[in-house]
Parts: structure tokens; C-alpha cells; sequence
């Protein structure tokens, strides 16, 4: 793998030069530049994934090359390197944009580190902006994000379906994803500049739920002060979405299958009929087919609406998206609170993968956002994960004669167990090379360190 372009700025040469002789070492391109005021220049021309700035120098300080930095790119990382006296300045200068901060004088691996975590985050944001572009050709955007084949094959067909003006039927697990189908069929038809309304038959009861529909003239009924247009002339030319339509009332069943039948309404109060011209597009994660047999939904209106019927999978069968759909929830989550996106450990990308996630891509997005809330490191590790997630790593069979272990003992288990494995191989296949294996791991070479003396402390206890 390639590593790193990292562009180094600072006045003093001495300092430029054992940067450039330590990053060097490590495989990254380095390139150094002693004039502040040509920063623009430079980075133009080496288009740096890092840039490292001194904070305080003459003609222009490290707060102005972040500020030109994070204009200009974003996602290129900037780390400012400061003596102790301002680093409180160093601290604001995070809040800023910054990534991250060293003070000098600096530890070899205090900046091999800093640059390994900036240089893998300008990585992983590259890779899922220009994954998003990939996703947004061949899907169309509109929020749905993924890349396994199951994923692939439904927006193709749901892509050939968009245009035409078939009522369609979604069905799938809570959490799947059924309003961004609604709105990508809304988004990819010939309605696309009319309303997209939606209609959420579980939220209100029928009274209020028929009125909200049709709309009522003044005086209808009780506290009908004026009159008011129903959600579905609200929608005229454009598409409805009925989230969770096993909900609806058999009365309103029966009252909207009319509707649709003869594409006319009539609100609460009034004689007029208002013609109608909406696509439907329903969904619900019951079995409508066995609430029709159980005479709970109407036959009928069943078959109108299901004229597609599209099956959303759950999260568990979409394989390689959980990673995908992470990496944008966090990026998602950190925008909105001012961060840096937190970097994921591989042993945390491993817990994710195997997690069946029940509650699908809702769960998936409410835990990025736990992460991103609760992090106070700029890095999620195994410990940061909650009970939820930490009981699904598996423990290996064999057990000492001591099991059952208290749950904690358990959990410290099969974490020690599940790291000495990956780690074991980690080294097999880079051929003992800590540095290598640390960078495939996406770790620093302190931590790879760290997790060998555990092992070793672990082995060593065990067999005394």
C-alpha cells in the first residue's frame, strides 16, 4: 500500500529536517517547506494527504495555514506542532478544525503515531467519498448507501420501477430502510418535482387519522374552525407513502381503496369530490398476506397496492455495507458535533461485522452516534462498545474447568482470546514485521506492543 504524502511547514530547518528523516524512514513521501506564505503553492502542487505546521512562525502562523487547509480540503488532516506554553492555543486550534496536536520537543513515535492516525483518517475518507460517488452513479443517491450484490440487484430493479406510476408494496424488518425506498422511487420518477407526502398510519387514531387523509370543511366536527385539505390533495401529482399501512383501520381500508379505485375524494362536511392523482407506495414489516387471511386487511386493497412488491433485506444479509454505513454515520455524527471522525480498531470493525444487528441500519445509526457522542479519545476500541455488541463475540471452545466464568470474566475472555488470535495471524502474514503488521491492523506500533505484553502476561499467568 502506498503510503502517505505528508507536507511538513516550519521556520526552523533543523526541525525540518529530522521530520523529513523520520517520516522517510517510515515510507511516507515527505516534503518540507520553510516559507509559511507558500503554503497554498506547495500543497497545490504536492497535494498532501497530511499537512504538520508549526503553530507560531513569522509571515504566517499554523492557525492560518488551518484555516486555509480545512478550506480548501476538508478531509486533509491538519496537526500542529507547538511548544508547552501554547498549548492551550494548540487545544482551541482542535475545536477549530485541527486534528490533532504534538509539543514539541516530540518522541519519534509521538509523531509517527499522530501521522499514522491522520494519514489513515485522510484514507478512509477518501475512500468512502469516492465510495458515496460509486454508490450515488449506480444508485441514484438519495440516502440509500451500500455495496453488496443484494443491495445492488433491488435498486436495479427498483430503478426500472421508479418511472412508471405502479403502486409498490415494501416489506422488510424495522430499521431496513423502507421510507429512503419510498423516496428513491419518489426521487427517480416523473413526479419527482411534485410532493412527496407521508402518512404514518400507526401514529394517530382513525377518527383523527380519516381527517388528517381527506381533509374537512369548517364545522365538520368538533374544533374544525376552518377548512382544511387532506394529506392526499396535499400530494396531488406527486407520491404518497403509507409507512406501516397493516395499522390502517378497516374502515379507512376501505374508504381509501375507493379512492384510489376512482381517484377522487371528498373531504369530511363536503359534497365535492376533488379529483386525485398520487402514486402509492406502502410499507410495513408485518405479513400482510397472513393479515389478509386473518381477515384483518382487505384482500382487495391488498392487491392494489402490491402491484411491485420489493422485500428490503435486513442489515445482517448485506454483506460488507455494516462497514460502509458506519463510516458515514460516524462521519455524519462528528460534522454535527464539531469533530473528527473517531478511528475505528480492527478488532471493533470484526465485532461490528458479526453482529447480527436485530434493529438493522436504525441500530447500526444510533449506535454511530452513541460513539461519536460518548468518545473522548478520537479512537473506538472493544471497551467502547456496549453490552449489546460485546456479548456476540464468540468464545472459543474448550473451556477451562473453571467455567462458568462470571460474565465480566467471560467478556475479558473472549476479548483476550479473540485479540490472540488476530494477532497471531496479524504477524504470521506480515512475517514478524511489528511496523507492517501494526499498519495493517490499522493500529499504532505501541499498541500492536501493548497487546503483545498482555499475551504474554496472560500466557505467563496461566501456565504458573
Amino acid at each position: 500500500m502506498e503510503r502517505a504524502r505528508v507536507l511538513v511547514i516550519d521556520d526552523e530547518q533543523a526541525m525540518l529536517e529530522n521530520c523529513e528523516r523520520l517520516l522517510s524512514r517510515e515510507g511516507y513521501t515527505c516534503t518540507t517547506l520553510a516559507e509559511p506564505l507558500r503554503f497554498r503553492q506547495v500543497a497545490a502542487e504536492v497535494d498532501p494527504d497530511v499537512i504538520i505546521t508549526d503553530l507560531r512562525m513569522p509571515g504566517a502562523d499554523g492557525l492560518t495555514i488551518l484555516a486555509a487547509g480545512v478550506a480548501d480540503d476538508r478531509t486533509r488532516p491538519v496537526i500542529l506542532m507547538t511548544a508547552f506554553a501554547t498549548v492551550a492555543s494548540a487545544v482551541a486550534a482542535v475545536r477549530e478544525g485541527a486534528f490533532d496536536y504534538i509539543t514539541k520537543p516530540f518522541t519519534a513515535d509521538q509523531l509517527l503515531v499522530a501521522v499514522e492516525r491522520a494519514a489513515r483518517y485522510r484514507r478512509l475518507t477518501v475512500e468512502n467519498r469516492t465510495l458515496r460517488q460509486q454508490v450515488e452513479l449506480t444508485q441514484g443517491g438519495d440516502g440509500i448507501l451500500g455495496s453488496s450484490a443484494v443491495m445492488h440487484r433491488l435498486l436495479e430493479q427498483a430503478a426500472k420501477v421508479a418511472p412508471t406510476d405502479a403502486n409498490v408494496l415494501v416489506t422488510g424488518e424495522s430499521g431496513t430502510g423502507k421510507e429512503l425506498m419510498a423516496l428513491f422511487m419518489h426521487a427517480h420518477s416523473l413526479r419527482h418535482a411534485k410532493p412527496f407526502v407521508t402518512v404514518d398510519c400507526a401514529a394517530m387514531p382513525e377518527g383523527l387519522l380519516e381527517s388528517e387523509l381527506f381533509g374537512h370543511e369548517r364545522g365538520a366536527f368538533t374544533g374544525a374552525v376552518q377548512r382544511t385539505d387532506g394529506l392526499l390533495a396535499k400530494a396531488n401529482g406527486g407520491t404518497v407513502f403509507f409507512d406501516e399501512i397493516a395499522e390502517l383501520g378497516t374502515g379507512l381500508q376501505s374508504k381509501l381503496l375507493r379512492a384510489l379505485e376512482q381517484r377522487q375524494i371528498r373531504r369530511l362536511g363536503d359534497s365535492r369530490l376533488i379529483n386525485l392523482d398520487i402514486r402509492v407506495v406502502a410499507a410495513t414489516n408485518q405479513d400482510l398476506e397472513a393479515a389478509v387471511a386473518a381477515g384483518r386487511f382487505r384482500e382487495d386493497l391488498y392487491y392494489r397496492l402490491n402491484v411491485v412488491h420489493f422485500t428490503l433485506p435486513p442489515l445482517r444479509a448485506r454483506h460488507g455495507d455494516v462497514r460502509i454505513l458506519m463510516t458515514a454515520f460516524l462521519e455524519e455524527f462528528a460534522v454535527t458535533a464539531h469533530r473528527w471522525p473517531p478511528e475505528v480498531t480492527a478488532e471493533v470493525w470484526t465485532i461490528l461485522e458479526q453482529h447480527p444487528w436485530p434493529g438493522n441500519v436504525r441500530e447500526l445509526r444510533n449506535t454511530a452516534q452513541r460513539l461519536v457522542v460518548l468518545d473522548n479519545d478520537g479512537r473506538i476500541t472493544a471497551e467502547d462498545l456496549d453490552d449489546a455488541l460485546q456479548p456476540r463475540i464468540k468464545l472459543r471452545s474448550g473451556e477451562p474447568a473453571s467455567w462458568p466464568l462470571s460474565y465480566s470474566e467471560a467478556q475479558d475472555k473472549a476479548l483476550r482470546d479473540f485479540r490472540a488470535a488476530y494477532v497471531g495471524r496479524l504477524l504470521e502474514v506480515n512475517g514478524g514485521n511489528v511496523s507492517r503488521a501494526a499498519l495493517a491492523a490499522g493500529v499504532s506500533r505501541r499498541t500492536l506492543h501493548r497487546w503483545l505484553a498482555e499475551l504474554n502476561g496472560a500466557v505467563a499467568k496461566e501456565e504458573s
